[in-house]
């Protein structure tokens, strides 16, 4: 087992375009670390960075105390698995696992008990006859994290491993690597553009955006105190409402405060943090008039998605001091009872569930 430390590792190709702006983070040894992002942000090329499949332009990589920028990914003693699995087709399942111990010049009575290990952990030993074509895609991807397990590297990097399955066995096999992971206690990097899976694997996350990391942190932090609005709308399902408020408003929210009237913001609230009332209510703290235009019902949970209410050009419930301005929210509340298309409604959010964010979105304001 090993740490792995990046320090202001930068990537830039031909021509100028700069991949990786210099990203520094570490992942302890044992440590289960996930690189989530939109498609573009960089995290797979950060993570063959680390396997050595891409040069780095500048910076270092650490891997269990060596640094590895010249080293090539044979003797990284690292494993890597596959978005496409990277079988062979010709070869059956026993050969796929022990070829690269092969490969090594290992002796066949260790290559044996490595590959019957990794079977018996990942319950693939009656497949051990069969070529990946007489095989399921779960059944497949199984194989190949059984490849990268006989070598008992380092390291385990995984490349989007799970974005080939259906939902079902993407969630089924979630559940297996996280706790293969943590039998082996073996330190992972795990790239991933879905942020629900990678909520659930991580011990460490780090949230990427356009080369940077916006974020690292415990999952459960980054969710509770996003540092900008592009984790706080990219970490949760629904995201986060995200309204932009400018100085007035922001003073007549936080009466009190020391915040100057210019002084522009962006306040944000998760919808399962806001409740609804019928818009005839009295409305106490923090309030946001809606209509709703349309409503999901996902079995015990319905999101309810409100658009600005208005009646003759202006909002059908004139603003007070203190109320949320109107705007694109989706409110996400318990149970299949909800409100009809076309009804007025308010959503009602208390303080101590609201985020203040600058104007530009890069930084957040503690309330």
């Amino acid at each position: 087992m090993a740490n792995v430390v990046l320090r202001n590792v930068r990537k830039t190709y031909p021509g100028g375009f700069e991949a990786i702006k210099g990203i520094d983070f570490e992942v302890g040894d044992g440590q289960f670390c996930v690189l989530v992002g939109p498609s573009g942000c960089g995290k797979s090329t950060l993570l063959r960075m680390v396997a050595g499949l891409e040069t780095i332009t500048s910076g270092e990589i650490d891997i269990g105390g060596r640094i590895v920028n010249q080293i090539e990914p044979a003797e990284r003693d690292i494993a890597m698995v596959f978005q496409n699995y990277a079988l062979y087709p010709h070869m059956t399942v026993y050969n796929n696992m022990a070829y690269g111990l092969r490969n090594r010049g290992m002796a066949k009575p260790e290559i044996e008990t490595r590959v019957q290990e990794a079977a018996r952990i990942l319950e693939i030993g009656p497949m051990l006859d069969r070529k990946p074509r007489q095989l399921s895609g779960g059944q497949r991807q199984r194989v190949a994290m059984g490849r990268a397990i006989v070598r008992q590297p380092k390291v385990f990097l995984f490349d989007e491993p799970l974005s080939n399955l259906d939902a079902k066995l993407r969630i089924a096999m979630r559940v297996e690597i996280r706790k293969l992971q943590r039998r082996l206690a073996t330190t992972a990097i795990y790239v991933t553009h879905d942020q629900l899976e990678a909520m659930t694997l991580a011990d460490i996350l780090v949230v990427m955006n356009g080369g940077i990391v916006e974020q690292i942190g415990n999952p459960l932090e980054i969710y509770q105190k996003p540092a900008t609005t592009f984790v706080a709308s990219f970490i949760g399902a629904p995201p986060m409402n995200l309204i932009p408020l400018d100085g007035a408003e922001l003073h007549a929210q936080f009466a009190g405060d020391s915040r100057s009237e210019t002084e522009a913001g962006i306040l944000g609230i998760r919808p399962e943090d806001l409740s609804i009332l019928p818009a005839s209510e009295t409305v106490g703290g923090f309030a946001l008039e809606l209509m709703v235009d349309a409503i999901e019902r996902v079995g015990p949970e319905t999101f309810i998605y409100g658009a600005r209410a208005h009646r003759d050009g202006k909002p059908a419930i004139s603003r007070k001091p203190g109320e949320l301005p109107p705007g694109e929210v989706i409110v996400r509340v318990p149970g299949q009872i909800a409100p009809a298309i076309g009804e007025r409604i308010v959503a009602t959010a208390p303080r101590d569930k609201l985020h203040l964010f600058s104007a530009d979105g890069r930084r957040r304001i503690d309330l």
